[in-house]
């Protein structure tokens, strides 16, 4: 299937993303795609660093005439959001990713996520490292690790490593859009305990595994806006209907794998006394038809099941079940405020990502993301007093800054002119909802301006993950012309 890929073009560029996706490289364990990002730049003499957490640098010198030239820094995270359909067999841990070019023009991967975020950016690096025909200023490579999942590598970026004054991000999923700013996030890791009891022998009981699926699904940052269904939140709403009718009983409650990823299956274990099977199959078919009306639009694919399952041996006791379904039902989960200055664009959010409630313990994982720091945290501690009420310990992790735009940069206005003269139009400069580097690594280096730019990326984060072709021939297109007018 990367023999197709493979014959794309720019071939350099697809040839650089097949090989680093034959790579296994989730967050926190790209260990793999980081020796072969080494390994790239050794094969090609050029002055290559690895620092202490996996963060590669690869130097290459000015072409001839260029050795005055500021030298360009380009950057990309190495890592990739693993996420898979449930009925798909992949190991992302051992395996690369399976691509194939669809009849509409787009790149995508059979049942996972593809790794165009932020592999295209990456291979798009290495073909600029790699040419040998066009002159461009000094080079500075910059490949980060776990941007996906805590943003540790540009946390661990020291400062003097690199000399230029300019950043290009290549982190970008628009290609007429660059972006200056975006927001920044902070972990919400709730944990709690519980009793159990066995069920009642007195009584008859029914035993169902609940399923929600079918879900859109995407990024918690970029596809917030767009209303998509939350798998945790409407199971926890189903169970907490139907135990208003019924007494249903929980046993186990599952959704979500990623925090930056908006949860598109949740399953939960319930059990109900059998002498309620027609009211439980009524309450059922209501609420799910009202569930599905309201997310026709955003989820037309959502699934609500039922699969028989074993008798539970040991379910959650009813007050603290009713403490966890109200705590979920409370905590905030979208759009927390749009922003007042820049139309269209989320200022604040909070994705309830993951939940796991099993013998006794009960972890619920959650991704509050804010342009506005003080509003971001307010926006936690509404989600921490949600789960706090029932007993929760709540802690905040893994807080990063937003990138605060710089709109009058020269960088902005060389970019946009050189894509007005390519295509004819101005591209959109504006800020987005999702986390970029730019902010953390401008901490360390305050004097380099930074912009980020990239081609059509859809369904980042879950596996409808999909590259336009045509968008990357115009990425790289611009990307080339950018470097040889910054090396004038």
């Amino acid at each position: 299937m990367s023999k197709a890929v493979r014959n794309l073009e720019p071939k350099a560029l697809w040839g650089y993303f097949a090989d680093l996706n034959s790579h296994p490289r989730p967050s926190k364990k790209e260990h793999k795609a980081v020796e072969f990002i080494q390994k790239f730049g050794e094969d090609l003499g050029l002055e290559t660093y690895t620092d202490e957490v996996g963060n590669v640098i690869i130097k290459k010198p000015a072409a001839k005439g260029l050795e005055k030239a500021s030298p360009i820094i380009l950057q990309g995270h190495l890592d990739m959001v693993a996420q898979k359909n449930n009925d798909t067999d992949f190991d992302f841990n051992t395996m690369g990713i399976q691509m194939y070019v669809d009849k509409d023009g787009w790149v995508k991967a059979k049942g996972t996520t593809l790794g165009a975020d932020n592999g295209i950016g990456v291979a798009a690096i290495m073909a600029v490292l790699a040419e040998k025909k066009k002159k461009y200023p000094a080079i500075e490579a910059l490949f980060t690790i776990d941007e996906e999942t805590g943003m540790t590598g540009a946390f661990a970026l020291q400062p003097g490593l690199l000399d230029g004054k300019i950043l290009l991000n290549l982190d970008s999923e628009d290609e007429d859009e660059m972006t200056i700013g975006c927001a920044g996030g902070v972990d919400v890791n709730i944990s709690n305990t519980y009793s159990e009891q066995s069920l009642s022998a007195k009584t008859k009981w029914t035993t169902y595994k609940l399923v929600v699926k079918g879900l859109k699904g995407g990024h918690s940052g970029m596809d917030i806006h767009l209303g998509r269904g939350n798998a945790n939140k409407i199971l926890g709403r189903i169970i907490r209907s139907l135990d208003e009718s019924v007494k249903v009983r929980m046993s186990t409650f599952e959704g979500g794998s990623l925090r930056n990823a908006i949860p598109r299956e949740a399953f939960a274990t319930i059990a109900f006394p059998t002498s309620k099977k027609d009211k439980f199959a009524q309450v059922l078919e209501e609420i799910t038809k009202d569930i599905r009306a309201e997310y026709q639009t955003t989820d037309p694919n959502l699934v609500i099941e039922l699969v028989k399952a074993r008798k539970p041996r040991k379910v959650m006791k009813k007050a603290q079940q009713v403490a966890f379904l109200a705590s979920l039902a409370a905590a905030w989960n979208g759009i927390y405020r749009m922003s007042p200055d820049v139309e269209g664009l989320v200022q604040t959010s909070n994705n309830v990502a993951k939940v796991t409630v099993k013998g006794g313990n009960i972890q619920v994982d959650c991704l509050t993301r804010g342009a506005v720091d003080s509003e971001k945290m307010e926006c936690a501690h509404a989600v921490k007093a949600a789960f706090e009420l029932s007993g929760a310990t709540v802690t905040f992790t893994g807080s990063y800054p937003g990138w605060a735009p710089e709109p009058n940069a020269k960088i902005n206005t060389t970019l946009s002119k050189i894509y007005k003269k390519k295509y004819k139009k101005l591209p959109k400069i504006s800020a987005c909802h999702a986390g970029l580097e730019c902010g953390i690594i401008k901490k360390q280096y305050p004097q380099t301006e930074m912009i980020s730019f990239g081609p059509n990326i859809r369904g980042a984060h879950s596996p409808d993950e999909r590259v336009e072709v045509a968008s990357v021939q115009r990425f790289y297109a611009l990307l080339q012309d950018a470097l040889v007018l910054l090396g004038k």
